[in-house]
């Protein structure tokens, strides 16, 4: 099997590195993580310009068309800043959910950056994010309206729109409610804004096909998970190169430390980790682009060895820096907070292993 990305990848690489390094440097980075929104509207028209956010939209509805091992390279080089906004929410997991669900009258405005979407599913508890939705549906006269709480909306005090997913008397729904009114909250990652919403009797829109959505949602959230996963492994690249550079230029005992046994142990550790997390998330993205059998065995793979490599990677590169390592003039401390939250989200590291366990031991 070939590894290796295309050339057409490659130059769209090379494109998202040169543009993010000149309109998204790490003053931009510092700025969003005390900015309310988190993005500005200036460099979002920019993203969207660039074509970025129709990227997994269908050609038919005015996308690019292409699939998660495209993504990966965007979502690796983002995850080198790390960067804020709205990108994931809407250019990933809004765009995949809709597409899954066949809500194809919301792509065309995503693909274009006019209008910016998210997904509401994130509640409260542990172990697989879909098995927990407690928010319930019901139809009330001829309109459908929902009640419950989702305490983590990426970017939802922004967005346009947001799908819910609730429960139904045949499984999961999906509905849409336009301008989600959500309050911000403060989360582990500054550069990456949530929101929490509450809904009670909130009126909204169903949509997707008739029935239970849940496979849906467990085929959306795979797929948004190794997008997760390519950031993590952008992000855990530029924490390793951050250590080994400051390595090279921080003299202790009239050397640098970067001739210390010990440190040059935690950067071949940290390089070994950060490898094997890439190639789980590039096989994932392979695999779930033409569905090979073995798609939820590497999701699960990739999510839960990425995440674990890019916490342990990221908290060794504040460990190198030392002192200065603990302080906000360091930017080594939003490669942590990125790779704790991310974690979090969509299935922890346990839960994956965990997954992976009865994938294997349990397969029917």
């Amino acid at each position: 099997m070939d590894f290796t990305f295309s050339a057409d990848q490659d130059a769209l690489r090379d494109t998202v590195r040169s543009f993010l390094t000149n309109e998204a440097p790490s003053a931009y980075v510092r700025a969003m993580a005390d900015d309310p929104r988190g993005f500005t509207d200036e460099l979002w028209a920019r993203i969207s310009e660039m074509g970025w956010p129709g990227l997994l939209v269908p050609e038919a509805q005015g996308g690019l068309g292409l699939g998660l091992v495209d993504m990966v390279v965007v979502m690796e080089e983002m995850g080198r800043l790390p960067f804020p906004g709205p990108f994931f929410s809407s250019a990933v997991f809004a765009t995949l959910a809709a597409t899954r669900l066949g809500a194809h009258d919301l792509l065309a405005p995503l693909a274009d950056g006019t209008l910016r979407g998210t997904v509401a599913l994130e509640e409260q508890g542990h172990g697989d994010p879909v098995d927990r939705v407690r928010a319930r549906a019901r139809r009330k006269g001829a309109t459908w309206i929902v009640n419950g709480v989702k305490p983590l909306v990426l970017d939802g005090h922004t967005a346009d729109w947001a799908i819910v997913v609730a429960r139904i008397e045949e499984g999961l729904g999906s509905f849409l409610l336009q301008a989600p009114v959500c309050e911000p909250i403060e989360t582990l990652d500054p550069t990456r804004k949530a929101a929490r919403l509450v809904l009670e009797d909130t009126p909204v829109m169903p949509i997707g096909p008739q029935g239970d959505h849940t496979a849906i949602w467990r085929r959306v959230v795979d797929d948004a998970s190794v997008m997760l996963a390519a950031e993590l492994v952008g992000g855990s690249e530029a924490a390793l190169n951050l250590a080994v550079e400051y390595a090279k230029v921080r003299v202790q005992f009239d050397r640098p430390i970067a001739s210390f046994q010990a440190i040059r142990h935690k950067a071949v550790d940290m390089l070994h980790r950060l490898e094997l997390a890439r190639v789980g998330a590039h096989y994932a993205a392979w695999a779930s682009d033409v569905d090979d059998p073995s798609r939820e065995h590497a999701v699960a793979m990739a999510k839960g060895a990425g995440a674990e490599a890019a916490v342990y990677v990221s908290g060794e590169d504040i460990q190198v820096h030392g002192g200065v390592g603990f302080t906000w003039d360091c930017d080594a401390h939003f490669y942590f907070k990125r790779a704790k939250q991310n974690d979090m989200m969509l299935g922890y590291q346990g839960w994956q292993r965990q997954r992976l366990a009865d994938l294997v031991l349990d397969p029917v």
